[in-house]
């Protein structure tokens, strides 16, 4: 198959779609990206890219056609929405004319903002393709959960957008049975809708291996509770600090924060405030290849978000990650990402936006045997081989995409 990948994220930035992408090419059909120019999560540009330069290449086969977009900055409101509609015009206006030729298909990827279906439906009108849409963030819901949005009559725009989107698409995915519900709500036929998880990168499935050359930061010895990903304020940061905070007399327990994004240096200058530089290590972001052996070295990962009835229906990427390399996991979680880790027998949960249930959790975490967490780690990756296991699901997607094919031809 021909297939037009729409999404404002991809290589050099960490996002599952590149992975999927990979592995549909290996697969043997033709990929196309339409993408902006790389700036997440630091808000900007990507040393090499810029408004004129890189803005088509090819990366392990893909063909990459870049819009361009006002890069996000700080994250603030404003600028995160110019980022957004920026990428949505440039892509419906400039992208047909640099991806000439028919597709078979249209597939956007929609982590946050859902704009980015805005010119995957240009592309569908002009290309006469199936459309077919993965949810991973639900509009306009969590942008009143981010505190983003707060205008009704702003809100009642974007759910009437959101509602023309999901009656233009072929097939909705959802990343979590817990969208289902609100997607149908938004006015899509229950018929399109399909469960569709995230997985794990194979590198995280994979033995993690030394690499030559590459020397990792030297960890501070003792317990350490590991998070890696976007430091954002869905992830609930002030409720870790305070944990960090209620534990800080426990010497031997270390958080160590793999990533970056608009929260960053304000939990720097927190966990400065709070005196909490000897036990919260703030690390930056590394290489998605470098994770499992970050992951190797910590006694516990952690997963937080904050505490929101939008985000208790959500799966955090990161569980899947957590789970694939088979690691104990403390979740500071509601809803659908609790349960998993609860079903997995993979770690133990405490609800959102309580930091005095997520220090007692690390307390309990670091009074166990080494063995009980070990065996822990080892649910976490048979769970994972169970309902995540990435080959399948994208054989799955490589199904419902030939079946939008076959009923369009039709």
């Amino acid at each position: 198959m021909k297939i037009l990948i729409v999404t404002q994220y991809f290589w050099p930035e960490n996002f599952r779609i590149n992975d999927l992408a990979c592995e549909l090419h290996a697969r043997g059909h033709a990929v196309t990206v339409v993408t902006g120019i790389p700036n997440y999560p630091a808000g900007r540009f990507y040393p090499g890219y810029g408004w004129l330069r890189r803005r088509r290449e090819n990366w392990n086969g893909i063909d990459i056609v870049r819009c361009a977009l006002l890069p996000r900055g700080a994250g603030g409101g404003v600028r995160l929405a110019l980022n957004y509609l920026s990428f949505a015009l440039s892509a419906s206006l400039l992208a047909p004319w640099r991806c000439r030729g028919e597709f078979d298909v249209i597939f956007a990827f929609e982590p946050s903002p859902i704009t980015v279906a805005l010119p995957a439906m240009v592309f569908k009108w002009l290309k006469r393709a199936p459309l077919l849409l993965w949810v991973l963030d639900l509009w306009p819901e969590s942008l009143t959960a981010a505190g983003a949005v707060r205008s009704p009559a702003m809100l009642g725009l974007i759910g009437k957008m959101v509602r023309a989107i999901y009656r233009s698409c072929d097939v909705i995915l959802a990343q979590s049975r817990g969208f289902v519900p609100r997607i149908e709500q938004m006015g899509a036929a229950p018929e399109k809708i399909r469960y569709f998880p995230s997985w794990a990168e194979s590198v995280f499935t994979a033995e993690p291996a030394a690499r030559p050359g590459v020397k990792l930061p030297a960890l501070p010895p003792g317990f350490r509770v590991m998070f890696a990903g976007n430091v954002g304020a869905a992830q609930g940061f002030a409720s870790i600090l305070d944990a960090a905070t209620i534990l800080k007399s426990h010497t031997d327990i270390h958080w160590v924060i793999l990533g970056e994004g608009r929260m960053l240096e304000w939990a720097r200058s927190e966990a400065r405030a709070r005196k909490l530089e000897a036990s919260v290590h703030l690390l930056g972001a590394y290489p998605l290849e470098l994770m499992p052996l970050f992951f190797r070295q910590a006694d516990v990962m952690l997963v937080t978000l904050k505490h929101d009835p939008i985000f208790a229906l959500t799966i955090p990427a990161k569980v899947q990650s957590y789970l694939a390399c088979g690691r104990p996991i403390a979740a500071m979680l509601d809803g659908e990402g609790a349960r998993i880790v609860t079903e997995a027998g993979a770690g133990l949960a405490s609800p959102a936006g309580n930091p005095q249930a997520l220090a007692d959790n690390i307390l309990a975490f670091n009074r166990m045997p080494a063995a009980a967490r070990e065996d822990m780690g080892k649910a976490a990756r048979n769970y994972y081989d169970l309902h995540f296991e990435r080959g399948r699901l994208i054989a799955q997607f490589e199904g419902w995409l030939r079946e939008a094919v076959e009923q369009r031809s039709n």
